[in-house]
């Protein structure tokens, strides 16, 4: 475990820490692109309910952005491993967040592109998986985007999900339904030796700097 924490404290922190901030900027001004301006009110998201092994209660918050382009969802205890150290339920870790968001009257709201960060130390040999997907209530769940690691790594990633535009899937004007995000890490020994080394796959940070960037497209609601 320390191992785990040296690197994701550090290294990640380190690498991660200015990317954040450009990415947010810049990519949610591009993907706001073709659709109406984000509205002026305050945005305001809630984590309704939280479950699952990578987010006890208390280590995962949400927050939106001053120019409400996007919402970042920050973890301190989502980590997936296997090897020295580990249980036999580490391999696989999961998240299932269910959000209140409150946006201004006459418009609505669509997730555009998702950013997912972390770091992970893999063994040559082993293999790791970060998959994820978000709904709304009462609505058919999306496709669970999946993306691959091999090792050896031991570095910073990033995936980024995005959204054609005529697949957005858009919040119902004029109702309340609360926001779901499942996520899931995964890790494999593959041909490593889980005896001897340690692998593992970070989704969480130490200091805040690492977050998963969620970013909106908005339209108005039709009046009448």
């Amino acid at each position: 475990m320390s191992l785990r924490t040296l690197a994701a404290g550090t290294a990640a922190a380190a690498l991660l820490g200015t990317a954040l901030v450009g990415t947010v900027g810049t990519a949610g001004t591009a993907f706001a692109t073709g659709w109406d301006t984000p509205p002026p009110d305050k945005i305001v998201i809630s984590v309704a309910t939280v479950n699952g092994s990578g987010c006890p209660a208390g280590t995962a918050a949400v927050a939106v952005s001053p120019d409400n382009t996007a919402f970042t969802v920050t973890y301190s205890n989502y980590v997936a491993q296997v090897g020295l150290g580990s249980k036999p339920t580490d391999f696989r870790k999961n998240c299932q967040l269910n959000l209140n968001v409150h946006v201004p009257q006459g418009f609505t709201y669509a997730v555009a592109a998702a950013d997912y960060r972390g770091f992970a130390h893999l063994e040559k040999g082993a293999t790791a998986v970060q998959r994820a997907n978000y709904y709304f209530q009462g609505s058919p769940q999306t496709t669970y985007s999946s993306h691959s690691f091999t090792g050896a790594l031991d570095d910073s990633w990033q995936a980024t999900d995005t959204v054609a535009v005529e697949a957005l899937v858009w919040a119902p004007c004029g109702e309340l339904r609360n926001f779901n995000i499942n996520t899931e890490l995964r890790v494999a020994a593959g041909s490593s030796d889980p005896t001897k080394t340690t692998s593992f796959m970070t989704m969480d940070s130490t200091d805040g700097s690492i977050n998963t960037v969620y970013h909106f497209a908005w339209k108005r609601c039709p009046q009448g």
